[in-house]
């Protein structure tokens, strides 16, 4: 347990002293939020780059308690990369374009430091059987990498909703490599999960600081890598099914913003008021009623994703499948799923 306590209550600490700070720095760099659009929710300035103060917090907690290895500096190196190129956006903008190139060069970094996606699960094996990816592995790696670091920006819309939806997939994260022994992933999520945490008091609703694509992208990026490092890199479980319930929030949000974008003719990079949180504003619910129900939903996929990593592969494909079929269903039945969206 001290494995987990110690790293989550540290961290937590560390952001909470200095996210005042960061909020300063903030201001005094221009990383100030002004509502341009209808799109936002915020109607004042707002300080950003908060996410900093997590950063710092990760960083430093992971220092104390991981062994540096390959792997952990691989991870360091990339996520600093990652929040160079969010501190710039927050400041003063960067292109998607030039905002790819950074992700791109992280997940490089990654691999490098042989964090990367060797294999998947064949479901359908009595043995467990990997089948290896071979020269598939660099790409894969790069799309998976690259994906989930923008999932989590794209959900970064309300107050709160990132860095709850982050803490409760570290943590699932974090039951999940205990199935399995790993120590490094266990601290790892404990720290990012205590480091949102820290954070949360200041940015819940009503914030006073948001994390912006500091925040954002490099806690997408460490999600990519807990889920490479603390789920795919294991033959017991169905390497792919795992990380995609437990990041089901982001990844469901972002599959339908591209679907949406798409079929309306506009670039995938578009910003737009269709995302999850804008669908059940728009359906009465408050800011914070709103962010409890999407922590709820993203509690529950965790939940089931460490119920898959325990049992038998066939069982899991199973529940994998009625899982993602109620929640498809429920979507569409509540009005997340809505053609109106592609008109726009």
């Amino acid at each position: 347990m001290e494995n987990i306590i110690i790293p989550f209550i540290i961290s937590a600490a560390i952001s909470l002293l200095i996210t005042p700070i960061v909020k300063r720095i903030a201001i005094i760099c221009g990383a100030v939020d002004v509502p341009k659009d209808d799109r936002r929710i915020h109607k004042r300035p707002m300080p950003s780059m908060g996410g900093l103060a997590i950063y710092i917090s990760v960083i430093v907690v992971s220092l104390i308690f991981i062994p540096m290895g390959k792997e952990l500096f691989a991870t360091i190196a990339g996520g600093t990369i990652i929040l160079i190129s969010g501190m710039i956006d927050d400041i003063r903008g960067l292109s998607p374009r030039g905002k790819l190139l950074f992700q791109v060069v992280a997940a490089i970094v990654l691999i490098l430091g042989d964090v990367r996606i060797l294999g998947i699960t064949n479901p359908f094996s009595k043995t467990l059987e990997i089948i290896p990816l071979n020269n598939l592995s660099i790409p894969i790696t790069i799309f998976w990498v690259v994906g989930i670091t923008n999932t989590l920006n794209l959900i970064d819309g309300l107050d709160g909703l990132a860095a709850g939806v982050t803490m409760i997939a570290s943590l699932s994260f974090l039951l999940v490599a205990n199935r399995f022994g790993y120590i490094s992933i266990i601290i790892m999520s404990a720290t990012v999960a205590g480091a949102c945490l820290g954070f949360l008091p200041y940015n819940f609703n009503p914030a006073t600081i948001f994390m912006g694509d500091t925040g954002a992208l490099f806690l997408g990026f460490i999600l990519s890598s807990l889920s490479i490092e603390g789920v795919m890199k294991s033959v017991a479980t169905i390497a792919i099914v795992v990380p995609i319930l437990i990041l089901g929030v982001p990844i469901f949000d972002t599959t339908l913003a591209i679907f949406r974008r798409l079929l309306s003719g506009r670039s995938i990079a578009e910003a737009d008021d269709g995302h999850l949180h804008h669908k059940l504003l728009r359906m009465g619910y408050s800011q914070k009623e709103t962010v409890i129900i999407l922590y709820l939903i993203s509690g529950i996929f965790g939940l089931f994703a460490t119920l898959i990593a325990r049992i038998n592969t066939k069982g899991a494909v199973i529940l994998a499948t009625m899982v993602l079929i109620i929640a498809l269903l429920l979507a569409n039945e509540i009005g997340l799923i809505g053609s109106e969206d592609y008109r726009k």
